[in-house]
């Protein structure tokens, strides 16, 4: 059986599988978290893992967006005109 551990805050802390006829550790539960969650957290009432991170720390995670190939050139072309614009203004 597979089994999910959270710490004393209710915060997933790992998963181990086990036996069957082994009884489920404390802090642990057979309940799968959902996929997708950042900061999974137990709830222990209604058996079920929900999403504990802030808006903000999910943003956080996210890459940034890195320019494409095309914006990298024609900013480049963009300094060269500059370049030989001033040059010439001198």
């Amino acid at each position: 059986m597979q089994i999910f551990y959270y710490d004393e805050n209710f915060m997933y802390m790992g998963e181990d599988v086990i036996s069957d006829y082994d009884e489920l550790p404390k802090n642990a539960t057979d309940v799968r978290p959902k996929e997708g969650l950042y900061l999974p957290e137990f709830d222990e009432d209604k058996k079920e893992w929900f999403e504990s991170a802030s808006q903000e720390y999910i943003e956080s995670l996210q890459p940034k967006p890195q320019p494409s190939e095309m914006e990298i050139m024609q900013k480049e072309i963009a300094e060269l005109y500059y370049l030989l614009a001033a040059g010439e203004a001198s």
